[in-house]
């Protein structure tokens, strides 16, 4: 039994030391890469415009079946519940 605590604390020293060596050089690393973050942002807000250009041609096309020849109303927030008001001569709502 005395191997194995010996063993153990030898182990643990020299995690110890592992840990203080690189907490020590640390400061001195190249800083992390924002390419991937970016790239990442970037790709979420084409996604975002090519998703929201298709649901609006989608409800363009669904009211020129029902409604022929007529102009298209503005099409209504999916994701805001909030109050929204459009000062136009020409919009009538949905």
């Amino acid at each position: 039994m005395d191997w194995f605590w010996r063993t153990y604390a030898n182990r643990k020293h020299t995690q110890w030391e592992k840990t203080f060596l690189w907490d020590m050089i640390e400061p001195y690393r190249r800083p992390r890469s924002l390419i991937p973050l970016v790239t990442l942002n970037i790709a979420a807000f084409y996604t975002g415009v090519v998703g929201a250009a298709i649901t609006e041609q989608l409800y363009k096309e669904k009211y020129w079946e029902e409604h022929p020849g007529e102009a298209v109303p503005m099409m209504k927030p999916l994701f805001y519940f909030g109050p929204w008001k459009v000062e136009r001569e020409d919009f009538k709502g949905p």
